[in-house]
């Protein structure tokens, strides 16, 4: 029983990580920026569809493609958000919302088009396969990995966000844009930065999560509630907050999922609902 409950929240806790990879770039573009960007998980699939083309036919080791596919989503990224999103920075949230879930049906089209309505398997390298038994568990090497990525992805954007003076810019930025610009912030190079940082992000996390999410045209469709559920949970803006709401949503999940099938995402969605009630405004959201 005991052994049960430990794999059941190691698994929750590893999907929680693959959650937060994705949804960290959402929580910035929407709570930095103030754009409700429901087109999040197209850049995730850009970052799968670049993992599982590299591997099936070009023969790149998985781990080489994670970068390559961060580049790419970032510039697809850059490229919209030059092109399209620039000019709804200070739209309604309506017209960010109808704008952005176009996108979402407009890269389904696409993706379907190029790739075919099929999944997209890739094979993990061997050395992320297996198990390995620790304290009588046994525990998936890939999901320890995720949970390492993680690690390493908080702690870098902490320090990108907190202790650089880009960080600072775009706080100045977010709190006071015309204060920003007099001081010589250029706020539309921030902001696009910005943008590209988290495409990227949500990128690697769709190309670490063909194992485990899968990989098809409707995935940005799919998934959107789950990357929303994170960000309004934690907090828009939050690193922690997304880290912390990302972790026990992908627990309780996965627990919900082992222990009540009948149930399924069900649970989730009464978490979320007894989490917004105390805070609104998620729980390391910004009151306004």
């Amino acid at each position: 029983m005991l052994g049960n409950l430990a794999g059941v929240l190691f698994d929750g806790l590893a999907y929680g990580s693959l959650m937060f990879v994705i949804s960290v770039g959402l929580s910035v573009t929407m709570g930095l920026m103030n754009f409700v960007n429901l087109a999040h998980g197209a850049f995730a699939m850009v970052g799968g569809y670049t993992c599982a083309v590299l591997m099936n036919r070009m023969g790149v080791p998985f781990l080489v493609t994670l970068p390559i596919a961060f580049v790419v989503s970032a510039v697809v990224g850059t490229l919209l958000e030059r092109t399209l999103y620039q000019r709804l920075y200070r739209a309604s949230a309506l017209d960010q919302v109808l704008f952005s879930i176009g996108l979402v049906f407009m890269s389904i089209a696409i993706a379907t088009w190029w790739f075919g309505p099929t999944q997209q398997p890739v094979r993990l390298p061997d050395f992320l396969r297996g198990q390995v038994r620790v304290l009588g568990v046994d525990l998936g090497i890939y999901r320890l990995f995720l949970i390492a990525v993680v690690v390493a992805l908080t702690a870098a954007l902490g320090w990108l966000l907190e202790r650089t003076r880009f960080g600072a810019q775009i706080r100045a930025a977010v709190d006071n844009q015309r204060a920003a610009e007099g001081l010589g912030i250029d706020v539309n190079r921030v902001f696009g930065f910005t943008f590209a940082l988290g495409s990227g992000l949500a990128g690697v996390g769709g190309a670490l999560g063909i194992d485990v999410l899968g990989l098809d045209p409707v995935f940005p469709l799919k998934y959107m509630v789950y990357f929303l559920l994170v960000v309004a949970v934690g907090g828009a803006g939050s690193i922690k907050g997304s880290l912390i709401a990302a972790m026990i949503l992908g627990v309780f999940d996965v627990a919900g999922k082992y222990y009540v099938p009948e149930v399924g995402a069900f649970a989730i969605y009464a978490l979320m609902v007894l989490l917004l009630i105390p805070f609104p405004s998620g729980l390391y959201g910004r009151t306004r």
